[in-house]
């Protein structure tokens, strides 16, 4: 399976990779169904999530939040981030491993990292969504102790009982 490490980007290549696994994430969230690409395309256009991609580092850096890089055997295979959404609560966002790296503990050395900054931060709860077709995601989630509950946030109708939301108290 080979070496699995997961770091904190912190040069400008790390950064990029990230950047490029964001990217993947979009497209392959495209590809799920033609519906899911006219939800992707709502949320995030590709002018808006260039753009999110460029400041990428800023909105994600501590005290309000971090990211998170996956490398097996050095290369970059998946990524996640946090950031601050009160006081007391973050958000873990675009999770993603890329397909070679599906299987092999990944998500879930991810997953234990995001959390784990979470609390190191001071977080007292992490709250997160998914689509509804991403049903590995939410066996992992629920596996590392995630709750399901309500939208924490406005949801346009179109997307209503397509996202999934879930919480985790630290």
């Amino acid at each position: 399976m080979g070496d699995l490490r997961i770091i904190t980007p912190d040069t400008e290549a790390d950064i990029a990779a990230v950047r490029t696994l964001c990217w993947e994430y979009h497209g392959f969230l495209r590809a799920l169904s033609p519906f899911d690409a006219e939800i992707v395309d709502m949320f995030y256009p590709a002018k808006k999530y260039a753009a999110l991609m460029e400041r990428l580092a800023e909105e994600h850096a501590p005290p309000d939040g971090f990211m998170s890089l996956a490398l097996r055997d050095g290369e970059p295979v998946g990524c996640g981030m946090v950031h601050r959404l009160s006081p007391e609560d973050a958000e873990i966002k675009r999770v993603y491993v890329n397909e070679d790296a599906r299987g092999t503990g990944a998500g879930f050395a991810l997953m234990s990292a995001l959390i784990e900054g979470c609390r190191d931060l001071g977080f007292a709860r992490i709250l997160m969504d998914t689509s509804k077709p991403l049903t590995a995601a939410q066996r992992l989630y629920t596996t590392m102790g995630f709750r399901p509950r309500g939208p924490y946030q406005e949801v346009p109708p179109i997307a209503e009982g397509h996202l999934l939301f879930f919480e985790m108290r630290l």
